[in-house]
């Protein structure tokens, strides 16, 4: 339940200036005003219920208005949530979880896209204190500390959130009305996209390809997974075609974490391009916006999770690595190896395309693919007109580099672009 606040007491205006000047302290980096201000918003002055239910209250507000303004710069629930933890801790994230889901009671569930429907049930950011006045006591407990730490928290989340960068918008925020698409369309409803019953089966044939010591076993599950949503991609595709189908491409938001993220950034990328998807790398932010069709979209994230958990395992368990005088070289190593995998992984996915160009069939298909690149491109134009392409790091490990190679070759990617990627060489 979220209470009335009647403003104007002496306790609520002491409080509202110390959080905001808390606030300007840290854009400031003067840590040694924000550790006093929160000391002083954490033990108040005489009248301590009054000082804490006020500036409790003021940390409500500033961190509503600053969730709010997150989702009009083009961020969504996942982003918020991932970049907090990025910048500081998963407590942070927690915190901020919350705040989400106490801005979120203002829109009522119909005016909520059900891509953040699905967000904020994966992020548990749901209301589970049971009043407003109850959330700050019962987050130290559920945390295990001082309400001093949940003033800092607070107070460096609404910080984060009140200075972040403007994002192209992906569907629409909460509240919209319309239905606006990305690009201004009406959106089609994402279970006609996205069969979620396919989706179930690819992620099993992946856990197992994960999971088993038998290359030979792996890339058969591989291939099937990538069979499965290739074939219904190409089906969607078809159908859309036939029935007049208005609904454009789409986005989604792919977590490239830390460490060694730029080859990660580049395996991200040559898989988005098998699966007829493009991939921007928001490098300082630790994501990477992906636009294409939602089948399209739904197969770079599950290939790319399991792509780099197959990368990942076969660089740890290739152990670490010193020069002769023996010092580490696990870091370049690893950076090498990784490198080396998305290249090979795209030359892989080339020479799958090429092959399956010469013996492609079904030209009624050819046309529909082509203006789906299309639109696509268009897509692309349109929320990052000032795009500039990078170029890969150099790596200085050729042991690394080699060892990568090795491990792209045993990852089977046929499966998906030979059929995905038959019609690209246009």
């Amino acid at each position: 339940m979220r209470k009335t606040w009647r403003r104007g007491t002496a306790s609520e205006e002491s409080a509202a200036l110390a959080v905001d000047e808390a606030v300007r302290s840290l854009a400031r980096g003067d840590r040694a005003a924000f550790r006093r201000l929160v000391a002083e918003l954490t033990t108040g002055g005489g009248d301590v219920p009054a000082w804490t239910a006020a500036a409790d209250h003021r940390l409500a507000d500033r961190l509503r208005h600053g969730v709010t303004t997150a989702w009009r710069r083009g961020w969504q629930p996942a982003d918020l949530v991932r970049f907090t933890a990025r910048r500081h801790t998963p407590r942070h994230a927690r915190l901020s979880a919350d705040a989400i889901a106490d801005e979120m009671r203002a829109y009522p569930s119909g005016a909520v896209d059900d891509r953040w429907h699905e967000q904020l049930a994966v992020l548990g950011a749901e209301v589970w204190w049971p009043d407003d006045g109850s959330h700050p006591a019962l987050w130290c407990r559920r945390e295990g500390v001082e309400r001093a730490v949940y003033v800092a928290c607070a107070l460096e989340i609404v910080q984060l959130l009140e200075t972040l960068p403007k994002l192209p918008a992906i569907g629409p925020p909460p509240g919209a009305t319309g239905g606006s698409g990305v690009f201004g369309r009406s959106k089609p409803r994402r279970a006609e996209e996205v069969d979620q019953r396919i989706l179930v089966r690819v992620r099993a044939l992946l856990a197992k390809a994960e999971s088993t010591e038998f290359p030979e076993e792996a890339e058969a599950l591989s291939a099937r997974a990538q069979e499965l949503m290739a074939r219904h991609s190409i089906d969607h595709a078809l159908l859309a075609a036939e029935t007049g189908d208005l609904g454009g491409p789409d986005g989604r938001r792919i977590a490239v974490d830390s460490p060694y993220d730029a080859p990660k950034a580049v395996l991200l990328t040559v898989v988005a391009e098998a699966n007829r998807c493009r991939a921007i790398w928001h490098r300082e932010l630790g994501f990477s916006t992906v636009l294409g069709f939602p089948a399209d979209l739904a197969a770079v994230e599950i290939l790319f999770t399991s792509l780099l958990v197959q990368a990942t395992s076969a660089m740890v368990n290739a152990g670490p690595r010193r020069d002769a005088r023996g010092r580490s070289r696990t870091r370049s190593f690893r950076h090498a190896f990784l490198n080396a995998y998305a290249v090979r992984i795209g030359e892989r996915l080339r020479g799958a395309a090429d092959r399956a160009a010469a013996d492609a069939g079904g030209k009624d298909l050819l046309p529909v693919l082509a203006a789906r690149d299309q639109a696509v491109d268009q897509a692309v134009d349109t929320m990052f007109p000032d795009l500039a392409k990078g170029r890969a790091g150099s790596v200085s490990n050729y042991e690394g580099w080699l060892a990568g190679r090795a491990a792209a070759d045993l990852a089977s990617l046929n499966g998906r672009s030979e059929v995905t990627e038959a019609f690209r060489g246009r």
